[in-house]
Parts: C-alpha cells; sequence; structure tokens
C-alpha cells in the first residue's frame, strides 16, 4: 500500500493560505484533516472530537509530556497543537493529510517527520501584503507593522520549505498546490515497491 502525503501549507498572515487551503480540498476532497487539541472553551455548536479536542491544561501538558504532538503552539493564553497518532494512522493507510499552519508549525512538523512537502505562500509583493491586511479593517497600526515584520522574518527561511508559491491568484495558486501534489505521488522513491514488484514479474517470466 502507498503511504500517504504529509503536505503542509504555510504562509504570513494575509497571504491567502487559508483560502488556497479550502480550494485544494475542494478539488481533492479525499484529503484528510486532522482535528487540532485545544485548551480553550468550546464556542456553541463546537462539539468535542469534531471541531477540536478539548483538554484542560494539565492535561494537554501531559500530553507534551508523553511527546504526543506533531506540532503544538501558544496563542494567545490558549494552546494548540496536532496528536500524532491519528495523522500517521491515516498516512499508513494510505491517505493524504494537509495543514494550514504557521511557519513554527511547519518547522515542528517537518522535523518531526521529514517527508512532509512544505508549500509557502506569499504575495507578489510586500506592499500587496500591507494592502490585503489593511483591506480587512481588523489591523491597528502597530498590529500591522507587526505583522509585517513577523512576514519578513519568515520568508528569510525559505530554505526550510520544499516550494514556493506566489499568490497574486487564488485559483491559480491551488492548481499549483494541487499539481505539486500530483508530481509528489510520482517522485521515484515513493513507488520503489512497485517499480520492484514490476522487476520482480519481469524476471520471474523470464
Amino acid at each position: 500500500m502507498y503511504k500517504g502525503l504529509l503536505i503542509v501549507i504555510s504562509g504570513p498572515s494575509g497571504a491567502g493560505k487559508g483560502t488556497i487551503y479550502g480550494k485544494v480540498l475542494e478539488k481533492l476532497p479525499e484529503i484528510k484533516k486532522s482535528v487540532s487539541v485545544t485548551t480553550r472553551q468550546p464556542r456553541q455548536g463546537e462539539i468535542d472530537g469534531v471541531h477540536y479536542h478539548f483538554k484542560t491544561e494539565e492535561q494537554y501538558n501531559r500530553m507534551i509530556a508523553n511527546g504526543e504532538f506533531l506540532e503544538t503552539a501558544a496563542v494567545y493564553k490558549n494552546y494548540y497543537g496536532t496528536p500524532k497518532a491519528p495523522v500517521f494512522e491515516m498516512l499508513e493507510a494510505g491517505n493524504d493529510v494537509m495543514f494550514e499552519i504557521d511557519n513554527y508549525g511547519s518547522r515542528q512538523i517537518k522535523a518531526k517527520y521529514p517527508d512532509a512537502v512544505t508549500i509557502y505562500v506569499m504575495t507578489p509583493s510586500f506592499a500587496e501584503l500591507k494592502r490585503r491586511l489593511t483591506a480587512r479593517g481588523t489591523e491597528s497600526e502597530d498590529s500591522l507593522k507587526t505583522r509585517l515584520g513577523n512576514a519578513g522574518r519568515e520568508l528569510s527561511e525559505y530554505k526550510n520549505f520544499d516550494y514556493f508559491i506566489v499568490n497574486d491568484d487564488a485559483d491559480a495558486a491551488a492548481e499549483k498546490v494541487v499539481d505539486i501534489i500530483r508530481a509528489e505521488k510520482c517522485r521515484m522513491y515513493r513507488n520503489e515497491q512497485c517499480v520492484k514488484s514490476l522487476l520482480s514479474e519481469h524476471n520471474s517470466s523470464k
């Protein structure tokens, strides 16, 4: 059985990685999503085990101590993380799994699972990134400055990623991600068992 691909889409806030992620799932609905663990309280309508696995901080820290996370981060006094076991089970079963996550999370995933396919999404320019962030109408001047500064720092770590996509059109960018996924599935080392099986068939027929 072919092992599934672990695909990671990263990029700064405002680059459109969430939009691209959603469009890729529309094009490839067979791709699986993992359910994250969080210590925050459930919001109205959220179901434990469906939207998140809701844990107490004590339970979460125990999971960290046991090495159960593929990646983990603190966000506004709450913790969020991806449990390793269900992701690895899906991959071993031949299912592809995709993440939309920040730079920090991507580095953690790559460190624990080097075969992950990491894709960095960026706007055509920092001026365009600033325009998109400003258009949200939710950023203060300080927040905008911080996000742009973080984007520059993240981009300087470009060598941590396998692929780079400029998002000047979300549909075209999503199609590029689909192309990457399809190409990665054809990599020789991922198909070694199939090649060996064909060679064995050939040799036995001589």
